[in-house]
């Protein structure tokens, strides 16, 4: 498409883009869930406004990693990222779906990536789409199958969890040495917040460290730890204090740990999408953030 235009995102195109954001995600998400599975729902309000509220974070954090494709006077598509010491993340890149294969992806990724041309490392999580997977493959990412676990938690199997409290800023030198060691660069910036807006218990004990962010709808959202136990320790925490129905996102084959408790908690094991990585190993024991890895 010759009339496509790249150019930075400003505080302006946030609204325009969670709109976008959602359309295209609930687009994929009709055309990759099984038929047999309830049919996905618009992003509400709430998700909505937690959507823009971190987009507008990134782009005060990384405004040279934070693009728009316009074609016309509207935006065809958008891709944020970010760069946290020497570690490249894509934190979201959506094209609207009638504009798909239309030749707008590929500048707007090019954009989004050169944000982070000298990190030694780069890491995003993809959905399985096709077109996605085949992009960021030829950008040079190695793609690790994602799973996750969902259902019921059978409470008779949580187990007494001790030596995990809650956690507060005072602990976010110890998240960012957490950070460095599993994906070997600190969340720095974003912890104040992902703190701002979530639940954090931590585990700090002379048998290892780790921490985990609780979602709104009380899930995990970001977890790291120095050793299996501890992470299995907070995942516990995690499904013992959430409700009954909930989901165990963003688990690769590296973190046999995490499928152990929820299987053992009696959720089911699912595949979807991948965490596509440059020049890392899947990071681990880590369960990561979507849009913040």
């Amino acid at each position: 498409m010759s009339d496509v235009r790249i150019r930075p995102m400003v505080p302006a195109d946030v609204p325009v883009a969670e709109r976008l954001c959602a359309e295209a995600f609930v687009d994929l998400d009709r055309r990759m869930l099984p038929g047999s599975w309830p049919a996905p729902e618009p992003r509400s309000a709430s998700r909505a406004d937690t959507w823009s509220e971190r987009t507008a974070h990134l782009l005060a954090t990384d405004p040279g990693g934070c693009w728009v494709a316009e074609v016309g006077d509207e935006m065809a598509g958008f891709a944020t990222s970010t760069v946290r010491e020497k570690l490249r993340t894509l934190a979201t890149y959506a094209v609207l779906p009638g504009l798909q294969g239309a030749g707008i992806g590929t500048p707007l990724l090019d954009a989004a990536l050169h944000h982070g041309r000298g990190c030694l490392r780069g890491m995003l999580s993809s959905s399985s789409d096709v077109r996605a997977v085949r992009r960021y493959r030829q950008a040079g990412f190695s793609l690790h199958p994602q799973m996750f676990l969902r259902g019921t938690v059978d409470r008779s199997t949580i187990p007494v969890v001790e030596k995990v409290r809650e956690g507060s800023a005072s602990d976010i030198d110890l998240m960012d040495s957490l950070d460095r060691r599993a994906r070997g660069a600190a969340h720095g910036v974003d912890h104040p917040f992902m703190l701002s807006r979530g639940r954090l218990i931590v585990s700090d004990s002379s048998t290892g460290s780790g921490y985990a962010y609780v979602d709104d709808d009380g899930g995990p959202a970001l977890l790291a730890a120095d050793n299996r136990l501890t992470a299995s320790r907070l995942l516990w925490t995690v499904l013992a204090d959430g409700p009954a129905a909930t989901t165990v996102p963003h688990v690769t084959a590296a973190n046999e740990w995490a499928i152990d408790v929820a299987l053992a908690a009696r959720l089911d094991l699912h595949t979807a999408g991948y965490l596509a990585l440059r020049q890392m190993a899947p990071p681990t024991p880590y369960l990561h953030n979507g849009a913040l890895l």
